[in-house]
C-alpha cells in the first residue's frame, strides 16, 4: 500500500483527486457511480456500469458474463435504421455502450477478448437473414461463448486440477478466484480430505468470501492476512492461484499480493499452480504491474485508514507474477508450463464466439 500526503485544501467528495504521486496518474482511477452518460446508452449498460464502479460485480469471469448478458439485451432491443445493415450499424451502436462501461471501470482482458469475438460475429452476420433471426443468432453465439469458454472450461479445469490434489493436502489460496473455489469444492465433494489456508489482504478482503463458501461446505480452513504468509507456508503442500489475465511471456496478472505469495512459495519449494481459462490469454507482453493497473475505490481505502484531508491512499489492485515463480498453469486444454504459454492460441485453434 502506498500512502502519499497531499497539500491541505478543500476536499471534493464527488471526484477524488490523486495529486500526491503523479507516477500513478496513468492507472485506472476509480470513477464516481454517477459519471456522465454520453450517447444513446441502453438501461442495462447504465445499470451494469454502476455495478462495476461500485465493485458490486468483480472478478474477471463475473464481469465478462455480466457484460455479455447486458449486450444480449442491447442486441434484442436494437433496430436497424433504414438504408443500413445490421452487420455494419450494430457495431456503431455498440461503441458508446462499450465506452460507457470503460468509463465506469477499465476493461478487463476477458471483456476485451469477448467483445472482439462478438464484433467478428456481427460483421459476419448473414445480411439475408430477417433482423430478429440475426439478433437471435448473435444471442445464441453469446450463450455458447459463456458456456464453452467459461462454464465448461471451469469444469475441465476442476477435473485437471483436482487430479493433482491428494488426501491430506494443505492447499493455500490467496484472495478469491472463482475457478480456484470450484476446484477446492470439487476435490472436497470427491471425498478428498483436504484443508485450506486462505490468505487475504486489503483493500478488498475477498478471501472472506472464499472462506465463507469453503467452511459452509465443511472444508477445514485457516484464515490469515498476507503479512503472516511465511508462518503458514511451512505447512502448505500446494499453492493454488487464480488469474485476471495470462500473457504470452508466461506472466500472470492477478490480484495484488499474488506475486508475493508465488515468489515466497518458490523459495519454500512449494508447487505454485495457476488455474486460468484460455479466454484470459493476452498475446501482449507484460513485464510489470506498473505500466497497467487499477486503483481500489476510495471507499475501501477509507474503511481501512479513515478519511482526512491530508491523507491519500493509493492501492493498486493487481500485480504481475513472473513465470519463473509458477510451476504450471491449469487450463481447459491441459496443464501448460509457463514457458509454453504462447502456444495457447495454437492449441485452441481459431475459436469463435
Amino acid at each position: 500500500m502506498s500512502v502519499a500526503a497531499r497539500d491541505a485544501g478543500p476536499v471534493d467528495d464527488e471526484t477524488p483527486k490523486y495529486r500526491g504521486l503523479r507516477i500513478f496518474s496513468h492507472f485506472g482511477l476509480p470513477k464516481s457511480p454517477g459519471h456522465q452518460i454520453k450517447g444513446d446508452i441502453h438501461p442495462a449498460i447504465i445499470r451494469l456500469g454502476l455495478l462495476f464502479s461500485e465493485f458490486k460485480i468483480s472478478g474477471a469471469n463475473a464481469r465478462c458474463i455480466a457484460t455479455l448478458t447486458a449486450f444480449k439485451a442491447v442486441i434484442q432491443d436494437y433496430h436497424t435504421p433504414a438504408h443500413n445493415t445490421l452487420s455494419r450499424h450494430l457495431m456503431t451502436h455498440l461503441s458508446p455502450q462499450i465506452t460507457h462501461l470503460v468509463s465506469a471501470r477499465p476493461m478487463s482482458v476477458t471483456m476485451g477478448n469477448a467483445i472482439r469475438q462478438l464484433k467478428l460475429e456481427i460483421s459476419g452476420s448473414d445480411i439475408d437473414l430477417p433482423e430478429q433471426d440475426a439478433k437471435d443468432a448473435l444471442c445464441t453465439k453469446i450463450d455458447d461463448y459463456i458456456r464453452e469458454r467459461i462454464i465448461t472450461a471451469d469444469e475441465v479445469i476442476e477435473e485437471f486440477a483436482g487430479n493433482k490434489i491428494k488426501d491430506g493436502d494443505v492447499i493455500l489460496a490467496y484472495a478469491r478466484s472463482s475457478v480456484v473455489e470450484k476446484v477446492l469444492l470439487r476435490a472436497h465433494a470427491d471425498g478428498k480430505r483436504i484443508s485450506v489456508v486462505v490468505v487475504d489482504s486489503r483493500p478488498l478482503l475477498e478471501g472472506k468470501f472464499l472462506l465463507r463458501t469453503l467452511t459452509a461446505a465443511g472444508i477445514p480452513c485457516t484464515y490469515t492476512l498476507l503479512p503472516a504468509l511465511p508462518s503458514v507456508l511451512s505447512e502448505t503442500t500446494t499453492v493454488l492461484l487464480g488469474a485476471h489475465s495470462l500473457h504470452s511471456n508466461g506472466a500472470v496478472y492477478s490480484r495484488a499480493g499474488t506475486a508475493m505469495v508465488a515468489m515466497l512459495a518458490k523459495q519454500y519449494g512449494i508447487p505454485v499452480v495457476v488455474c486460468c481459462e484460455t479466454y484470459k490469454f493476452s498475446e501482449g507482453l507484460m513485464l510489470d504491474g506498473f505500466g497497467k493497473n487499477e486503483l481500489a475505490p476510495p471507499k475501501f481505502s477509507q474503511s481501512a485508514t479513515g478519511t482526512t484531508a491530508t491523507l491519500e491512499v493509493l492501492e493498486p489492485l493487481y500485480d504481475l507474477t513472473p513465470p519463473t515463480c509458477v510451476t504450471a498453469v491449469v487450463t481447459e486444454v491441459g496443464l501448460i508450463p509457463p514457458s509454453s504459454i504462447s502456444s495457447i492460441p495454437l492449441a485452441m485453434g481459431r475459436s469463435t464466439l
